[in-house]
């Protein structure tokens, strides 16, 4: 079950130790882990309080990431307090101007903040990738994928042949890991909701990066298929088109980026719908199943690339249309 937004009973004693003893604690938000973030106000300043509670959570990937983040010019939080025994971070406040609502609100201003963020993912990925993180390639996506069999084939009573998806994803994915493209820091969750607007500052640098703390090492267009392809808000697909266009002609890559956008993709998309069927019945979060259309929307679309055929088929086999986006709108969520 989804833990209830109270602050953990040391939080005022770890503020206190660091200078904050006057400070208000509020509930920020919640996410698809454990971590919670609650809103330390004082008189004059404010900064958000993080809870990564050991040992379902560990902070130090995440203050390795940001730190790394911000020695390369990009906005992550600077971290201004820390016990990693409780699992108490507290870091930089960025405000409430988040990309996703922004866009909600002013919709004609998405191109101009989408190439915004590809161009953060231009930056990015001209540096070396972060030393240390965990690779991601063909051995993690096929394990990853495996979780629509797992969790959202029985959910829906579907008896698929494991065997065939996995052999399916193998002959996609496969041409992706070896196509010799330089591999980069993947911020992996890189999507409208994990972004924000940082007033003041110009470029790049306006766009404040969250929930960083599972970067890897891999393939260059996984995150911008993450952005483009958002789980939680409708992309317009000129869009899309035109912000890979602007990828590709920045970067200098060519088809073999293309073809690992789609496939890479398709297998973030696939993953995502055993995700949410896994929170909804295993970490009782019911909210997540009300992205299941999107998700299979945007899997549809993936899986009419031609580098896709062998995964269309055994969906074509194996997941009937009544079991697809239509069986989340028929139980009006």
């Amino acid at each position: 079950m989804a833990a209830p937004m109270i602050p953990p009973d040391h939080a005022p004693a770890f503020l206190a130790a660091h200078g904050w003893g006057d400070a208000q604690i509020r509930p920020l938000a919640g996410d698809a882990s454990f971590r919670r973030y609650f809103r330390v106000t004082a008189p004059g300043r404010q900064a958000v309080l993080m809870d990564a509670p050991p040992p379902h959570e560990d902070p130090r990937p995440f203050i390795a990431v940001a730190e790394w983040l911000c020695a390369r010019g990009l906005t992550a939080p600077a971290i201004l307090a820390r016990d990693l025994d409780k699992g108490l971070l507290l870091i930089e406040d960025f405000g409430d101007i988040r990309l996703r609502e922004t866009l909600d609100a002013a919709p004609h201003d998405e191109f101009d903040h989408y190439a915004g963020i590809t161009d953060l993912l231009v930056h990015l990925h001209g540096e070396s990738p972060m030393e240390g993180l965990p690779v991601h390639g063909l051995d993690q996506w096929l394990d990853e994928v495996m979780l629509f069999t797992d969790w959202y084939c029985p959910a829906m009573d579907i008896d698929a042949d494991r065997d065939a998806f996995r052999a399916a994803w193998q002959a996609v994915l496969a041409p992706v890991e070896a196509d010799g493209l330089p591999r980069v820091t993947v911020l992996r969750d890189y999507h409208a909701e994990n972004i924000m607007l940082v007033p003041g500052r110009d470029g790049i640098a306006h766009y404040g990066l969250l929930d960083f703390q599972d970067a890897l090492v891999g393939h260059p267009a996984y995150d911008l298929a993450s952005v483009l392809e958002d789980a939680r808000r409708d992309v317009s697909p000129a869009v899309e088109a035109a912000m890979l266009d602007r990828y590709v002609a920045a970067t200098g890559q060519g088809e073999a980026f293309r073809t690992a956008y789609w496939a890479l993709a398709a297998q973030r998309n696939t993953r995502i719908l055993g995700v949410f069927v896994r929170l909804w019945k295993r970490d009782g979060k019911e909210g997540y199943r009300r992205f299941q259309p999107r998700m299979w929307g945007l899997l549809e679309r993936d899986l009419a690339h031609p580098a896709l055929v062998p995964v269309r088929i055994w969906f074509d086999a194996n997941v009937p249309a009544a079991k697809r986006a239509e069986a989340w709108m028929e139980r009006g969520i």
